[in-house]
């Protein structure tokens, strides 16, 4: 176990934005991030926003050429990274002309390169006595930069403001429910925004305790985590719940201090929610956000819990359901979640996508995509996308990603990437497939193609070989046909 009090993390990470600048990282130059679970990532990540450099967290599980692509495309000049990962990742990344700079910390020899300049993380830090203030950052200042889905079939960058933390406000009052000694576990990677809010910016703005893991992901672990740290609130997916209810004996009696429990990243189940509560003695609430806007609807503790919706709009995020005319729909009508353009937690921009920022913004309003309705007691319903994202097991997954990835096989000549779904909150990456005239590749050796170039949680786990696909007169692929034809 390591810790650190506020006064040490406050510290830590005005020595790193010195070493930032000690190194010519200038404002708003990126930094990517790539670490695991360890008191480095807030360091890293809070440091570059001090120094005002725009920071950029990146998942350990992708793969080193979707590393490289990310470094690319944001051009960051720095990369703070552990010695362990470096070796597969250099060929990936060293070449970019931009980056310049790579901070390694743990244990081992440095490694040499003749491409990017490789400093020792700690060595770096221990050179630093003092350092200056806080760069003098405004509120709608770049200060993070996080990828998402896209829809291109690369990872989309979504710009931050250093006011996203204010944006950020309701969801500490409206879905976290803090007492005095508040000791949050949550069971995510910093990377992830979910984490990055909720096990990271929320509770420290706030002073709270906050314990992240890093190891092997067993269901024991949650539980067992809380008893050891008498933690009162958790955090997770509906999977990591599900796993402790089924695999697990765990009651409230084994984690006595436990008061409160959060999930996102897909429906939680009615099954999981009753069991869960029969068996802990707390409900589990529930919220919705996207990576443009954190989470901006969710369950409360002042209100009843209604299974099957995602609680209320929180107050001081304006949510309106509008229709294709910008007006507000009635309640007990479908309509789009759309946020003011004036709400401080809106992203700035798509990174280097000005067409594709200005298509989501009219009228005042930030288009989200998200479809929902309104009951007469004001408890939000969730509808789903218009678009063809997969949420499987808590991860929001681009077909598109995995179907330009899968067409690179030889053997491959049409593919379509499907959420499919195995049984109650279990949804699989599935890759229907139409080999290349006279190809005949085997299931496994597909499976095995898409763990070598795409990070696990992308890679499919089904593979449905087809002789054509349903398709509209203008020859879009009909998703939903397709799925339909696999459950028959």
């Amino acid at each position: 176990v390591r810790e650190a009090t506020y006064a040490q993390l406050a510290a830590e990470t005005g020595r790193f934005s010195q070493v930032l600048r000690d190194l010519g990282i200038a404002p708003r130059d990126r930094v990517l991030i790539r670490l695991p679970n360890c008191l480095e990532y807030p360091i890293s990540f809070l440091g570059a926003l001090k120094s005002g450099a725009i920071a950029v967290p990146t998942s350990t599980l992708l793969k080193a050429e979707e590393v490289g692509y990310l470094a690319e495309d944001s051009g960051a000049r720095a990369l703070v990274t552990h010695k362990n990962m470096w070796s597969a990742l250099a060929d990936e990344v060293a070449h970019h002309p931009h980056l310049e700079t790579v901070l390694l910390f743990g244990e081992g020899a440095l490694p040499s390169s003749d491409k990017v300049r490789l400093l020792d993380f700690e060595t770096e830090m221990a050179k630093v006595e003092a350092w200056e203030p806080p760069a003098r950052t405004r509120a709608s200042d770049p200060a993070y930069l996080v990828y998402t889905s896209g829809t291109t079939g690369f990872p989309k960058g979504v710009l931050h403001a250093h006011r996203a933390l204010l944006g950020r406000l309701p969801s500490a009052h409206y879905w976290f429910n803090y007492v005095e000694g508040e000791r949050i576990l949550h069971s995510g990677k910093f990377n992830w925004t979910y984490v990055l809010g909720t096990g990271m910016m929320d509770p420290l703005y706030q002073g709270k305790s906050v314990l992240v893991y890093e190891g092997k992901n067993d269901p024991h672990t949650w539980p067992e985590l809380i008893a050891r740290h008498g933690c009162t609130t958790f955090i997770g997916v509906p999977t990591v719940y599900r796993q402790i209810i089924q695999r697990t004996e765990f009651t409230k009696k084994d984690v006595p201090t436990l008061r409160h429990c959060m999930s996102a990243g897909e429906h939680l189940s009615d099954e999981v929610l009753h069991e869960w509560k029969a068996r802990f003695g707390v409900d589990v609430y529930e919220g919705i956000g996207m990576s443009e806007c954190s989470y901006y609807i969710s369950q409360r503790a002042d209100r009843p819990i209604r299974p099957g919706s995602a609680g209320f709009p929180q107050p001081g995020h304006f949510v309106k359901l509008l229709d294709e005319n910008f007006e507000e729909v009635p309640r007990g009508e479908e309509g789009m979640l759309c946020i003011p353009e004036s709400d401080p937690g809106l992203f700035l921009e798509y990174w280097k996508k000005p067409e594709e920022t200005a298509a989501l913004r009219k009228n005042g309003w930030f288009l989200t995509g998200d479809y929902g309705r309104i009951d007469g007691d004001g408890y939000f319903w969730f509808l789903g996308r218009r678009d063809d994202i997969i949420n499987s097991f808590g991860y929001r997954i681009s077909p598109h990603e995995i179907e330009r990835v899968l067409k690179g096989h030889p053997g491959i000549a049409d593919c379509v990437a499907l959420g499919e779904e195995i049984g109650p909150d279990k949804v699989l990456v599935a890759a229907c497939v139409i080999p290349a005239e006279g190809a005949q590749p085997g299931e496994e050796e597909i499976l095995a193609y898409g763990r070598e170039h795409l990070a696990d949680y992308k890679a499919p786990k089904k593979v449905h070989f087809c002789t054509e696909f349903p398709r509209t007169k203008n020859g879009k692929v009909l998703r939903r046909a397709l799925l339909e034809q696999l459950a028959r």
